[in-house]
């Protein structure tokens, strides 16, 4: 494949990786939220990190994939929700030509700008899309819908706004700084 192909076989390893991780954390380490069928998860912060280095399309199939994953593995996918989390994905992504992680920069100004997607990509994805969907979709009460979307957007954001920016941090530190190396003569 080309380098610039939108889905490298890099790109194709990061999906199955980051769905994968998502599963996992989603499947095995989520929290009991106060609302019903509502969860605390921390896999978003680990699509965050995976939509901003590889990007919307390898963070939005991450997400489907390992949303999937998680509802098959409970009985059967409840795809408003699937699809939020591959939006989520896709929102946190559009972040990556943004921040330059790659360069090593991620301080106090990357950090903001990393913590604004992915809060308007989860206010975006369940106070907006899953409960319209569960609506549209299932028929669901809107009075429920709204409450477990809000309780997802504000657990989901700060769960990321921690996992997310402390493994960011420490991504950023593992690169080289663009000109750090100076040749020798």
């Amino acid at each position: 494949m080309k380098k610039n192909s939108q889905l490298s076989i890099k790109s194709i390893v990061a999906i199955g990786i980051g769905a994968a991780l998502f599963f996992v954390l989603g499947r095995f380490v989520s929290i009991p939220s106060p609302v019903p069928n509502t969860t605390i998860n921390i896999q978003y912060g680990i699509l965050g990190i995976f939509s901003v280095i590889y990007g919307p399309l390898v963070g939005a199939v991450s997400g489907l994939i390992g949303h999937i994953l998680i509802d098959l593995s409970w009985g059967s996918p409840w795809w408003s929700w699937i699809i939020a989390s591959a939006v989520y994905g896709a929102v946190v992504g559009f972040s990556q030509k943004k921040l330059n992680i790659e360069n090593g920069v991620f301080g106090g100004k990357e950090i903001l700008l990393f913590n604004l997607f992915q809060i308007s990509g989860h206010i975006i994805s369940w106070i907006v899309i899953a409960p319209v969907l569960d609506i549209l979709i299932y028929s669901e009460p809107v009075e429920k819908l709204f409450a477990q979307g809000l309780t997802a957007a504000i657990a989901n954001s700060i769960s990321t706004a921690i996992v997310g920016t402390i493994l960011l941090i420490a991504y950023a530190k593992t690169r080289i700084s663009e000109g750090s190396l100076d040749k020798e003569d």
